[in-house]
């Protein structure tokens, strides 16, 4: 009886293993199109730098993202047919050249001070400038 048992978990356990090696593997998807940040950025990353750019502007995805052709609800990530993305994209290696030009010393605390979209855009889509008389 003991026997039967032990065959019968082992067929099962075998079963499993055999079909757990056809399932498909979720492999995290790449970004792709990434012009200004690293290629190896993660998802994570990006939504990080994403989030970011949205709290900055006070804007939502579709400011710099287009829709997707076949689905208008739904964001095609990669595409370039906004022409606000590659607005961001020269904001970017602005800033970028700025940072690296005037903003690379640390401050009393240690942290690195710098500039960002947010520096100039204050939770607005398009900066306000300030007249002086």
């Amino acid at each position: 009886m003991r026997y039967k048992k032990t065959i019968t978990l082992s067929i099962i356990c075998a079963v499993v293993v055999t079909l757990s090696a056809f399932m498909p593997q979720q492999q995290e998807k790449k970004a792709t199109n990434l012009k200004v940040l690293p290629k190896n950025t993660s998802k994570e990353e990006l939504d990080k730098v994403m989030d970011g750019f949205k709290v900055a502007l006070g804007v939502r995805c579709n400011y710099c993202h287009a829709s997707a052709k076949d689905n208008p609800r739904k964001m095609d990530f990669a595409s370039d047919e906004n022409p606000k993305k590659e607005v961001a994209r020269d904001m970017m290696r602005m800033t970028n050249k700025i940072n690296k030009k005037y903003f690379h010393e640390k401050d009393k605390e240690g942290m690195l001070v710098n500039i960002s979209c947010v520096s100039c855009h204050n939770g607005k889509a398009e900066p306000q400038t300030v007249k002086i008389k």
